[in-house]
């Protein structure tokens, strides 16, 4: 049995960040996150000033899920 950890979110090859989910869990935390982006644009008719917060808050966990389960960031070059 492997110990390597497999990280949901790889790092970005190029700047800092993450990109595109490597495994199906990923895969499910974005879809959740769209599916819920989408839900809000069409429930959400209070204003454009609710909707930013909801998916400013969307955006805040999906960016804390992929620091949990994303490999660590730094800035980065190329091959490395």
């Amino acid at each position: 049995m492997s110990t390597k950890q497999k990280y949901w979110f790889p790092a970005k090859r190029y700047g800092w960040g993450w990109g595109l989910p490597s495994c199906w869990q990923g895969w499910v935390v974005f879809g959740i996150y769209f599916f819920m982006l989408g839900v809000g644009a069409l429930r959400i008719g209070s204003g454009p000033v609710v909707f930013a917060t909801f998916a400013a808050m969307l955006s805040f966990l999906l960016i804390a899920i992929c620091w949990l389960k994303g490999e660590p960031t730094r800035w980065r070059w190329g091959k490395d």
